[in-house]
């Protein structure tokens, strides 16, 4: 059995942190769920303020996005552009 390198080392745990990464994509799907139901319920008690609704839950579930959006940077980061492979 051949030692670990440590540019093998690195890539293995840059692929388990990029796989812990995603796991970040978990919250924003619940909260955009939990957000659209309730902005269907809301539409369905008053329908007048459809417009209204409909433009507060596009704008929370924009901004709870993001989370999702930066976990797959950092993902996409530590498997294509791993800056620690430069320290070697």
């Amino acid at each position: 059995m051949e030692p670990i390198t440590g540019r093998a080392l690195i890539l293995a745990c840059s692929a388990i942190g990029a796989g812990l990464a995603m796991i970040a994509g978990i919250g924003p799907g619940i909260g955009q769920g939990y957000a659209a139901g309730k902005g269907a319920e809301g539409v369905g008690r008053q329908p007048e303020a459809q417009g209204d609704i409909v433009r507060t839950m596009l704008l929370g579930a924009a901004v709870a996005e993001t989370t999702g959006i930066y976990g797959l940077i950092v993902a996409l980061i530590l498997l294509f552009a791993n800056p620690l492979l430069g320290l070697l």
